[in-house]
């Protein structure tokens, strides 16, 4: 069999073990990046591809009449025409759980930077403010507690699962918002607009979907309880950015923690990324990007290749 990795430095920066994936398949074709005019010709007489962020359409699907399994270097299938690769009678393969424990510990980061205020007490120090005062310390900056308050989770899935488990730890109750789309009532979940006005913190961890997009826009925003923090780990483009950046400025949010954007990388003029933004931390889609996330990521896709080889197909999405 032929393999092909499009997009190999979007998972490696040359901190990971890639043998597995050669013990999987011995004859490799490895791209760093695929522009979109080279995508037909790269995957042509290949019988597996493996991509991350290069998308796979249903053009492109029926150039290549030898695949028979497409391998997704992540969880989110939304780069893959799954209904071509279906119709073309192409297995498609994700994973799922290879980085949970990344994503909690960022979810964590991003608030803890936030409530801490810890970003301008570092650069006061930088500065020589705390230097100049009289005091111990200095307090001109609000610090809050996690203990005590209440966190509210949109995807309860198990990144959601894993986040509500370490915010109890922090002494937080947590609520779990009802899936967008579901009209069934469910005894453990609150529909959004109930949850939000109950909720000082809420943590995103949806899929981007016609359902999801633009999910949190200004009125959701507004019903959050005055001074809440809104953290996104999931993806850009569930949040209106605009309404976003507009709450954090009229001070209705007391700050927003995120790790992905609407377009990734961003456009210089994201309203995101504007400098007069009080307590927004951006981060590049790193929340995933753990050395030990990556390497299981890697290892996993070999498994899933080494299933399809031995005739028992494992985490097929199509």
């Amino acid at each position: 069999m032929k393999a092909v990795f499009l997009d190999y430095d979007s998972i490696d920066s040359g901190d990971l073990d890639r043998s597995a994936l050669a013990a999987a398949v011995e004859n490799w074709d490895w791209h760093d990046a695929t522009d979109p005019g080279d995508i037909s010709a790269r995957i042509r007489g290949a019988d597996i591809v493996v991509s991350n962020k290069v998308p796979l359409d249903g053009v492109i699907l029926r150039q290549a009449p030898d695949l028979k399994l497409i391998c997704i270097a992540a969880t989110g299938t939304d780069k893959i025409d799954l209904q071509a690769a279906r119709e073309l009678r192409i297995l498609v393969s994700n994973v799922v759980g290879y980085a949970t424990p990344a994503v909690v510990q960022h979810v964590f980061a991003l608030l803890l930077v936030l409530t801490t205020r810890l970003i301008p007490y570092h650069q006061e120090v930088r500065s020589g403010a705390w230097q100049a005062q009289g005091n111990f310390c200095l307090l001109n900056h609000p610090i809050s507690e996690l203990a005590g308050k209440t966190m509210g989770i949109l995807g309860y899935g198990e990144l959601g699962k894993g986040v509500a488990r370490v915010a109890e730890c922090f002494g937080m109750e947590v609520l779990v918002a009802q899936r967008p789309g579901s009209e069934e009532p469910q005894s453990y979940r609150l529909p959004l607009h109930e949850l939000l006005p109950r909720v000082d913190i809420l943590s995103l961890h949806l899929p981007l979907a016609e359902n999801t997009r633009n999910l949190i826009g200004s009125v959701e925003l507004h019903r959050l309880r005055p001074g809440a923090f809104l953290i996104n780990t999931s993806r850009g483009g569930i949040v209106d950015e605009q309404a976003l950046a507009d709450s954090l400025r009229s001070g209705h949010l007391g700050g927003a923690g995120f790790d992905v954007l609407s377009q990734e990388p961003p456009a210089n003029d994201n309203p995101l990324l504007a400098e007069d933004i009080p307590n927004l931390v951006v981060t590049p889609h790193t929340a995933w990007a753990s050395v030990e996330a990556r390497q299981r990521l890697l290892d996993e896709i070999a498994r899933n290749i080494a299933a399809f080889r031995d005739g028992r197909p494992r985490n097929c999405v199509a």
